[in-house]
């Protein structure tokens, strides 16, 4: 299947990046200069929100909608806060995910002109890039961008005589997967502890250091400037279904071709497995998760689901990032969610009790079955832990999100785990295991 390019139309094979001149050569700054010069600064945001874009960090949450939060103070210039704030997170810790870091690394004026518009539709002043810590060669070339950017007076003060301004800075993650959630990403950003916040207040009331604040992914950001200079209806032309526009794919596991392309919103699950070259040394698939390390799998049963937000929430998954892990059919499911869990539980905040001490148990439990230790009981008791952990009964999201991929391996694969519970261990009754398995 031949890619749709639009993110990636300027990225080159080698992955070398385009620099100002280039970029400029290439269409660059263009939807920049229309927004400023024919829109005002309350209407950028209807377009983005009549063009249907929605979040691509995972969530899939409708960006315009999310402007429209927004605090305006164009007819109370005396009630403006000290500022206004855009945070880009470029974090990308989700397991299996390496989207956002090609865009940045290949083409990062798209970012920075996406993030200049962004900041013009939601009356922001001062913008921030949240990058991964372990992204060095992104920061350099986010750097020298910025710099260009400075130099073309794309940035800084009345930024082509349009009497905006803004300031954009770069900022180094220190490094913990919790600051995937907005709020805990805020709280890092200003030099505390990464933990999320109560909400209310949502950031857009009281978010970056107390003020107006808007977070939206890489990938979210880089499609503003299209949709500004092709239009809304162009842009929903591009999904197949429902969503429109296009989207990066990952693949990584146990595929041919791992890599990343560019595909219209709703195309075929198979189709995309076919593009990366189907499962490596003519294996068999077992199962994939479809976005990321926290979304449930996907079987071999579900080859025809439309990639998309409401196709693959249908058959019981997410969308998320879009950047799959593939299974084949060697492959020990007791290993994979063992591993997914201790990930987790390593990376809980430790905000709340369920979080905190939950995880570590059903990593303990998947651990013991592993090793052939488990007794009968553990995959009940698993069970309730996919309920006690679930949406709801957590301070965020991240032990919801752990919960994804075991709610979705006890589904599928069940047999397979009970299995390794050694015989020697079968009469002893299941209501007396689990009283043994303190929570």
């Amino acid at each position: 299947m031949e890619e749709t390019k639009v993110l990636t139309q300027r990225i080159r094979p080698d992955r070398s990046p385009v620099w100002i001149d280039d970029y400029m050569d290439l269409g660059g700054y263009e939807a920049l200069k229309t927004a400023l010069a024919d829109y005002g600064p309350t209407e950028v945001g209807p377009l983005i929100k009549e063009a249907g874009l929605r979040g691509r960090g995972g969530a899939g949450f409708p960006t315009g909608v999310k402007w429209s939060f927004m605090p305006r103070f164009e007819d109370r210039p005396d009630e403006r806060p000290a500022h206004v704030y855009l945070v880009v997170n470029a974090d990308e810790m989700e397991p299996g995910t390496f989207k956002d870091r090609l865009i940045m690394e290949g083409d990062p004026h798209q970012l920075i002109e996406g993030m200049i518009i962004a900041s013009y539709a939601i009356g922001a002043d001062t913008a921030y890039v949240f990058l991964r810590g372990e992204y060095t060669e992104c920061r350099r070339r986010l750097q020298q961008a910025i710099d260009e950017a400075h130099e073309k007076g794309f940035l800084g003060e009345n930024i082509l005589d349009s009497g905006f301004s803004l300031n954009l800075h770069l900022h180094m993650s220190a490094g913990r997967y919790i600051c995937g959630e907005e709020s805990a990403l805020l709280s890092a950003l200003e030099g505390r502890r990464a933990v999320p916040r109560h909400k209310p207040p949502f950031p857009a009331a009281s978010g970056l250091f107390g003020q107006p604040t808007t977070v939206n992914n890489v990938e979210t950001i880089c499609n503003v400037p299209h949709i500004v200079k092709n239009g809304a209806e162009w842009y929903k032309s591009l999904g197949l279904n429902k969503d429109g526009g296009t989207k990066l794919f990952g693949a990584s596991g146990h595929v041919a071709k791992p890599g990343l392309a560019e595909f219209p919103l709703g195309v075929k699950l198979g189709d995309v497995l076919e593009h990366f070259g189907g499962i490596r040394n003519g294996r068999k698939l077992k199962g994939l998760l479809p976005g990321g390390g926290s979304t449930p799998f996907l079987t071999p049963n579900h080859l025809d689901t439309p990639m998309d937000y409401d196709g693959v929430g249908a058959v019981g998954s997410r969308l998320g990032t879009a950047t799959m892990i593939v299974f084949d059919d060697q492959t020990p499911i007791v290993g994979v969610l063992k591993n997914l869990e201790h990930f987790y539980a390593q990376e809980s905040c430790g905000w709340c009790t369920p979080c905190r001490d939950g995880l570590p148990w059903v990593e303990k439990m998947l651990v013991n079955l592993e090793a052939g230790k488990g007794q009968p009981g553990d995959i009940e008791l698993l069970d309730l832990h996919v309920k006690l952990l679930g949406p709801g009964k957590t301070f965020c999201a991240h032990a919801p999100g752990a919960m994804g991929p075991l709610e979705a391996g006890l589904k599928y694969y069940r047999d397979e785990l009970s299995a390794l519970i050694p015989d020697d261990a079968s009469n002893l009754s299941r209501t007396q295991a689990a009283n043994a398995n303190p929570l």
